[in-house]
């Protein structure tokens, strides 16, 4: 399975971006596929994640009501609509993919680095 993150960009506080997740390869409908961020001198934390169905999500509580995590199984796309846009939400970006009862993300992507300015 291939992951390829992108939709990244520079943006002002409050404004929106999609950030996208083409999945190639083997697809299952038992994976799991979330959202990881980065920021500068910080560990990589949880965003937010979403079973291959669409029937399951979560989202780290710094987020929630903000980012809306999707998939779209006909496109093999995964994507993270990202609302009301904050300084602190500066980060590399990573889509990964795990297997339903995996506590490990097995398929990683390369980042897209997400800029708000304030």
């Amino acid at each position: 399975v291939q992951l390829q993150a992108s939709g990244g960009g520079l943006v002002q506080a409050g404004d929106s971006l999609r950030l996208s997740c083409a999945v190639s390869g083997r697809t299952e409908s038992t994976y799991i596929m979330g959202w990881f961020r980065q920021a500068p001198g910080k560990e990589r934390e949880f965003v937010a994640h979403i079973t291959w169905s669409g029937s399951i999500t979560a989202y780290v509580d710094s987020v929630k009501g903000r980012f809306t995590i999707s998939t779209d199984n006909a496109k093999n796309m995964v994507y993270l609509q990202m609302n009301s846009l904050k300084p602190e939400d500066t980060a590399v970006y990573y889509c990964a993919g795990k297997n339903y009862g995996s506590t490990v993300y097995k398929y990683w992507g390369q980042g897209t680095l997400v800029t708000v300015s304030s």
